[in-house]
């Protein structure tokens, strides 16, 4: 049995027994088949076992791990273990074993300064090179899946984050492999790397300014994944869906997709809804045109026709009686407001009541009943308040109910409201049916 000088290249397991008792089976069949004093066909047999033998390790240590972390998973019912098995996290990182085992014993049938050797130990570095970025990949991958699925409570768009640091990993390792290759320094590459950086800085241009948008997002709170936003210069209006370094993805409300590039979004100005949807409330603005030729002084029998429809309306108009005054201007989130000088100021004081009394308007809230300046249409009523929900469907049957009760009370206070086909509808007569009059002229 031919024994050569054991090298100490790339002896990162204890192999050396091992290949000395493969490298004497190699020499045992040669020799059978008389090819004992051929030592190039030695060294390739040689290293074609060790590789398949290697390959068998790497199999069966990764087949052996993922069954024990299978077995520790139905028995602890962990998350951690169901997403490394999901994200096949442990699988990829077994990548690394074939190669390690490989270039420690392959060097045992090689002599000294053999070429051969020297171009497979090379080839052999970049293997593990690679079977290390996929396994650093995947460890990237499941500490950023775990940390969104977990700990991202605020749904900060970590995406781009992740990449560029895959990305990095890359990147660092394709100069280790080609420096391997070509047997030079990292350094020197490097070096010579600086002449094609503008290049590399035009073709990467939008990763870059993504990168560079995604860390002021997030330091700034500025976007989450489930966003409604509002994009003006863009057709974007919806759900944000994704958030990477090359686009935003938004969903519309009509189920269409926009994508966005990140710096958009950091250089112009943007409209985002989570402050309306944590708050749990949102704004209804709705402005009614009251004629004006309907608004008249308030008599009793008015009042009394009112009070009639409308009972909640008498301890406001005694309170104001009783202390000889004529309207009442109270403050804070939710006021009565209105005179019992007009039929508009009482009208003004019961849709407070209203809107006041509803269980479905916030009372957390402001809310306003407020006359607009004067148009040539008429006088523009403003309803000004919020929901106590912000559910899409909800919100707009609330807005709906609160618009139709104040447009068909108005008839009880004698007011019309103005249409836009050149005529007001008066919706106070004794008979309840309505009558129509020409509107003012401006």
């Amino acid at each position: 049995m031919r024994c050569y000088k054991y090298m100490n290249t790339s002896q990162l397991i204890p192999s050396h027994t091992i290949g000395t008792w493969l490298l004497g089976i190699v020499d045992s069949v040669l020799d059978k088949i008389g090819l004992e004093h051929n030592r190039n066909a030695e060294e390739i047999i040689y290293a074609l076992v060790v590789l398949a033998l290697s390959l068998a390790i790497g199999w069966l240590v990764k087949t052996m791990l993922l069954a024990a972390v299978r077995k520790l998973v139905k028995l602890h019912k962990g998350s951690i273990g169901t997403e490394l098995l999901q994200l096949r996290t442990l699988a990829k990182c077994s990548h690394i074993i074939p190669p390690l085992v490989f270039l420690g014993m392959v060097p045992i049938a090689f002599a000294g300064g053999s070429r051969l050797l020297d171009i497979i130990e090379r080839l052999a570095g970049v293997y593990a090179l690679v079977a290390l970025g996929i396994g650093l990949g995947a460890v990237i991958n499941f500490i950023f899946y775990h940390y969104n699925a977990h700990e991202n409570s605020r749904n900060l768009p970590i995406k781009g984050v992740r990449n560029i640091s895959i990305g990095l990993t890359w990147i660092i390792l394709v100069i280790l492999a080609v420096s391997v290759l070509v047997d030079k320094s990292p350094a020197a590459l490097l070096t010579g790397l600086g002449a094609f950086a503008a290049a590399l800085m035009l073709i990467f241009k939008d990763s870059i300014l993504g990168f560079v948008a995604g860390i002021q997002m997030s330091q700034n709170d500025m976007l989450h994944v489930g966003d409604w936003i509002v994009v003006p210069s863009t057709p974007a209006n919806g759900t944000v869906l994704d958030v990477s370094l090359s686009a935003v993805k938004v969903q519309n409300w009509d189920n269409t997709i926009v994508t966005v590039p990140p710096y958009t979004l950091v250089s112009t100005s943007f409209q985002n809804y989570r402050g309306m949807k944590d708050s749990g409330a949102r704004r209804i603005t709705k402005t009614l045109t009251i004629d004006v030729p309907t608004v008249c002084p308030l008599t009793e029998a008015l009042t009394a026709k009112a009070v009639g429809k409308h009972p909640e309306l008498k301890e406001f108009i005694d309170g104001l009686r009783g202390q000889g005054q004529t309207e009442q201007t109270d403050g804070g989130l939710a006021p009565v407001n209105g005179t019992i000088e007009t039929n508009l100021g009482l009208f003004r004081a019961y849709i407070c009541l209203y809107i006041r009394n509803n269980p479905k308007i916030a009372k957390d809230q402001t809310v306003l009943i407020r006359l607009l300046d004067p148009t040539d249409t008429g006088l523009p009523l403003q309803i000004y308040c919020f929901t106590a929900t912000t559910d899409w469907d909800a919100y707009e049957g609330i807005q709906s109910a609160v618009v139709e009760h104040v447009v068909t009370a108005a008839a009880d206070f004698g007011l019309g409201i103005y249409t836009s086909s050149s005529v007001s509808i008066d919706l106070d007569t004794e008979t309840d049916a309505a009558t129509t009059t020409m509107p003012p002229k401006a």
